[in-house]
This record gives structure tokens, sequence and C-alpha cells, in this order.
């Protein structure tokens, strides 16, 4: 799949949707806090992967934290009973932020982390190393 988090959903669905399907790719959605049920809803619809759920109104690159706000977040979409798994992103960067996101979704995603871990010296070790933490 494809995260293009500039990409509005009505030029997704008027210009570039039928190339996604003729190649089999996936247009993976964000959501935030702020979005509204109506466009969550949208979103589950037009996708055929997974829904990004960005865990706050933070950067990229901090640590999550799980707070009632993030919980009730969490819940409300939990809720929704969408057609497409959920995942959070944002924050995740360590075996324990990757547990606390796993509690409230079907998975986590791993960033910024990940890129800071593939600039080091040795590669192959470096990654190892990193992605050992989350089994």
């Amino acid at each position: 799949g494809c995260i293009i988090p500039d990409l509005p959903m009505y030029e997704y669905e008027e210009m570039y949707r039928p190339t996604f399907e003729k190649y089999g790719l996936s247009n993976i959605f964000l959501v935030t806090p702020q979005t509204s049920e109506e466009r969550i809803r949208k979103i589950d619809g037009l996708s055929n992967a997974f829904i990004y759920l960005v865990s706050s109104a933070a950067t990229t690159g901090g640590n999550l934290t799980v707070s009632e706000s993030s919980t009730a977040y969490f819940k409300r979409i939990a809720d929704m009973k969408l057609k497409n798994p959920f995942v959070i992103g944002f924050g995740i960067s360590n075996h324990e932020t990757f547990k606390a996101a796993s509690q409230h979704a079907s998975g986590a995603i791993i960033g910024s982390a990940f890129v800071k871990a593939i600039d080091e010296n040795n590669l192959e070790e470096s990654v190892k190393g990193f992605m050992g933490q989350f089994r």
C-alpha cells in the first residue's frame, strides 16, 4: 500500500483510484483524533487494506502516551465496527509503545524510529537489533 498524507480524498476517488485498483495497490488513509465519524466511514468504504490511526496531534518521532483522551479516541474508532482493521502510528518507537498501541488496535506502525535505526553504520546489525525488541 501507499501512504500519501496530503492526497485529498476526492482526488484519490476521481483521479487515482482506478490506477491503484488496476495495479492492486492500496491507498492507506490517515485518521486523526479530530476526524469526524462521517469521514472515517467514508475512508473505511474507500479502503481495502487498513486505516492508519494517528495516535495524537503530536508530530511523528515522539513517544506514544496513552492517556484517557487517547484511550477514548481508540475506543471510539473500535466501537464504529469498521470493515477494515486499524493500526496506530506516531510515537511507536520501542517495545513498550508498540505493546501499548497494540492493546487498542490491530497493530502499530513504527516509522521514525525505524528510519533512525537504519541510519546506523552496520545496517544489518542495526535492523536486527531494533526489530528484535518487538518480538
